[in-house]
């Protein structure tokens, strides 16, 4: 089987500058981006689905990213792969000094065990310190700092909604969220009287953040809540298509009603297909 040198081979012959492959010459790293978020997608619609027979080749992808950005970087003497390999290794080791001790890698672990929120609290509180490291002007550091602005806007919201509940800016529990779902629903209700379009896409931005802070205190992942909702509505809409082929007829040609007593069918239908747990 081919190893990870090997890869690295590869990705050095394909940017060859006599003998590579042209389009990977093109290539820069914000080039490169867009591949890059789409392979972590397919991993994750991969797990998602189950898929754990194409799971090694969606993780392979995702894994030559990582290589692709690593060469470009060897390219310009900035930084190589190994540097990478040893940065995330070194991270790793420090965050977890309740399995290394001493942040030693193959020393014998740590005697003290400690349960699950003692080790998220201690996370954070070593994330915390390498912020600080990280600023130039510690007094002037923001919580927010290192939040990647790339990210989703819901996975975005998520951590910059824990980084505020880390100092105590939170809700105490989920109701109290509800009713702030519910108030901003009714700013978005007056700004659509208002006819104001401005307004109605700021309040429909907060209502989405507060409904994302609800899955948050309920421990939902809004992403994942999300694409689960997604493909429950695609599931329901191929079923009208075809319901509707059968028919000999077009969506088109059905009045809303009808569509939605089709629409009322599939989901009787998920229901009897759903196993009684």
């Amino acid at each position: 089987m081919y190893k990870l040198d090997d890869l690295l081979h590869l990705m050095a012959r394909l940017r060859d500058p006599q003998h590579g492959c042209p389009w990977d010459l093109k290539q820069s790293y914000a080039s490169i981006v867009p591949h890059t978020l789409e392979e972590a997608y397919e991993v994750a619609d991969a797990i998602e689905r189950g898929d754990f027979e194409h799971l090694p080749g969606e993780l392979g992808d995702l894994l030559f990213q990582v290589v692709y950005y690593s060469q470009l970087a060897r390219e310009e003497g900035r930084f190589e792969f190994a540097q990478v390999v040893d940065g995330i290794t070194r991270k790793l080791l420090r965050r977890h000094p309740h399995v290394f001790a001493d942040g030693d890698l193959y020393g014998a672990p740590d005697a003290a065990r400690l349960d699950e929120a003692a080790v998220k609290q201690r996370w954070e509180e070593i994330k915390s310190e390498e912020r600080a490291e990280k600023a130039a002007a510690p007094e002037q550091l923001s919580l927010l700092d290192d939040v990647p602005h790339a990210l989703p806007s819901l996975s975005r919201a998520i951590k910059l909604q824990k980084r505020a509940a880390q100092v105590g800016f939170d809700w105490p529990a989920a109701l109290p969220v509800v009713d702030k779902v519910r108030e901003e629903l009714d700013e978005v209700l007056e700004a659509m009287s208002e006819n104001d379009p401005q307004a109605i896409a700021e309040e429909i931005g907060d209502l989405l953040f507060v409904v994302t802070n609800l899955a948050r205190h309920l421990k939902v992942d809004p992403e994942s809540a999300l694409r689960a909702a997604n493909g429950k509505f695609e599931q329901r809409l191929r079923f009208i298509e075809q319901a509707l082929r059968d028919a000999g007829r077009a969506m088109e040609d059905c009045d809303l009603e009808e569509l939605d007593a089709l629409w009322g069918e599939a989901k009787k239908l998920e229901k009897q297909q759903t196993p009684d747990c």
